[in-house]
């Protein structure tokens, strides 16, 4: 039984990094119409971005400030992975609004000219990061039964990003606007909202949070190039099953894609489970084709 909890609290860690990265795919899926294969490489991104912030923290900085590199990492992450997202978008990405095909074939082109600069930067192996000292140990529940905190603090992380973007969405008026262009984009640009500015700044964002997923990851385990091609099926399933730009979709779809993955590796073999949760998510569109959570959008429809 101890086994089997452990295994569900190691895929509630997966679902919280399958939610982070999947939070702003499936924003601007719903706002642009767009099929980003490229995004598993803004998780790259926020991984190799971490590394960089710890290997100047360990050079030039005293060792008693260590084990904050990863507080400044999750930020760096986010900066870096939105900034590279934010010039995809005005140089490549916003000639592809609604052309789902064109896109699905340009933005795996780009992920394969981002994971060769990561090969060409930081060579071909995988790369380790240190899991900072507040985050080594582990809470124990009972004899043979203990969470690591560096699991838990993905958890908390995968929450207070909910929360903020829950915020930003339905709290703010740019948030206002970006359900607005999802809803209907002629409309909203009608009435002044300025939609290049929306998509733009909408992808820059969902690239971050996935910058920040890409950050999360690196307590886990080593990082390589590929890492993102690794997370980006499950962040589409996510998506799928959940429903397109649904913030509540996302944790739903999270939570089917890692606790029952999890589940099933437990009871069968790694391989097995992946068949069957994918045989899940298969039964779901069979009879909720645009996922479990959906929204009237003429920008979807279209």
């Amino acid at each position: 039984m101890e086994n089997f909890l452990m295994q569900l609290f190691n895929g509630l860690s997966i679902s919280s990094i399958l939610l982070l990265a999947s939070l702003g795919l499936a924003i601007t899926f719903g706002l642009m119409g767009i099929i980003n294969m490229a995004h598993g490489e803004f998780i790259m991104i926020g991984a190799y971005t971490t590394y960089v912030v710890q290997n100047i923290f360990r050079e030039y900085l005293p060792s008693s400030m260590f084990s904050s590199y990863f507080l400044v990492s999750l930020v760096a992450s986010f900066v870096v992975a939105g900034l590279i997202g934010l010039f995809l978008e005005r140089l490549i990405i916003k000639h592809l609004y609604g052309r789902v095909l064109d896109s699905l074939l340009v933005t795996w082109g780009v992920s394969l000219v981002l994971q060769q600069l990561a090969r060409s930067i930081f060579g071909t192996s995988n790369v380790s990061i240190d899991c900072p000292q507040f985050l080594s140990n582990n809470f124990i529940l009972s004899n043979g039964f203990s969470l690591s905190y560096k699991r838990i603090f993905i958890l908390v992380l995968s929450i207070v990003c909910v929360i903020l973007i829950a915020y930003l969405m339905y709290k703010t008026k740019q948030g206002r606007n970006v359900r607005a262009v999802m809803q209907n984009r002629s409309m909203a640009a009608s009435l002044g909202v300025n939609t290049s500015l929306i998509d733009a700044g909408t992808f820059a964002i969902g690239s971050g949070f996935a910058g920040i997923a890409g950050a999360a990851i690196t307590l886990l385990g080593p990082v390589g190039p590929t890492i993102g091609s690794t997370y980006i099926v499950d962040t589409f399933m996510t998506v799928v099953v959940g429903g397109v730009g649904r913030i509540v979709g996302c944790v739903v779809g999270s939570g089917v894609m890692g606790l029952g993955g999890s589940s099933f590796e437990y009871f069968t073999s790694a391989s097995l489970g992946k068949v069957l949760i994918f045989t899940v998510v298969i039964i779901v569109l069979q009879f909720k084709p645009k996922g479990m959570f959906t929204i009237n959008s003429r920008a979807l429809d279209d």
